[in-house]
């Protein structure tokens, strides 16, 4: 199974700014763009850091009041730093999370969650920029149709993973969530089957109705010697 990358959900080529960019030119973009974050390129065009929505709030709210309790954790030399920026280069965060075009964006989540962020900057080998993942864009994996999901599972999850005959199951997709019924050949099949589709890109939840033809789990079990007890 092939599954979503943030190339596949990414902005390619956004807005850019670079480090003596005025941050009124920034706030502009950010407004117009309708994005919550811009991406700042050093004049050889790589990735020198990232001014998002929430560094401008922030600046504006310590220009306003340099001592408030949501910025108490800071030291004063930040502080100052942040409510006197002019420039991009000057309010950026130098290290921004990152990610190659092939993460998938399973992966792309659990990078933004490590990095508490809302946002990864996608790029190459070489520290070019490639495009903007952002956690809105990841969600668009939910919005794959369900006759998408249903025939993933058919030919992929089934037949090439499982070697299973589609038509001995039945798959039913509402919103995302999928409904398996009919029989396997081999009960020790159903938790592969399971994580296999689980796994399917746009899967919300899976309602097992699934049978076995044969108990093999209890067949091997039984054909184990039976040990003495130790001495």
């Amino acid at each position: 199974m092939r599954h979503y990358q943030v190339r596949d959900v990414m902005t390619a080529d956004p807005m850019t700014v670079t480090p003596a960019t005025p941050l009124k030119n920034v706030a502009d973009i950010l407004v117009r763009g309708r994005i919550g974050v811009v991406p700042v390129l050093t004049p050889q065009g790589r990735v020198a850091g990232a001014v998002a929505e929430g560094d401008l709030l922030r600046k504006e709210q310590l220009q306003r009041d340099p001592e408030g309790r949501h910025s108490a954790h800071l030291p004063y030399r930040i502080r100052r730093d942040i409510a006197t920026a002019e420039t991009a280069g000057e309010l950026m965060d130098p290290c921004p999370a990152t990610a190659p075009a092939d993460t998938s964006v399973a992966e792309a989540a659990r990078l933004m969650d490590r990095h508490q962020s809302r946002f990864l900057l996608v790029t190459s080998e070489d520290s070019r920029l490639l495009g903007v993942a952002t956690a809105r864009d990841l969600l668009r994996v939910f919005l794959r149709p369900d006759a998408a999901i249903k025939a993933e599972i058919s030919r992929d999850v089934l037949s090439r993973y499982l070697g299973v005959d589609p038509a001995l199951v039945q798959v039913d997709v509402t919103d995302g969530v999928v409904r398996l019924a009919g029989e396997l050949e081999r009960k020790s099949m159903l938790p592969a089957a399971l994580r296999a589709v689980r796994a399917v890109d746009g899967v919300v939840d899976v309602d097992n109705q699934l049978g076995y033809a044969i108990d093999d789990i209890r067949t091997q079990a039984s054909l184990w010697p039976a040990r003495s007890p130790s001495r």
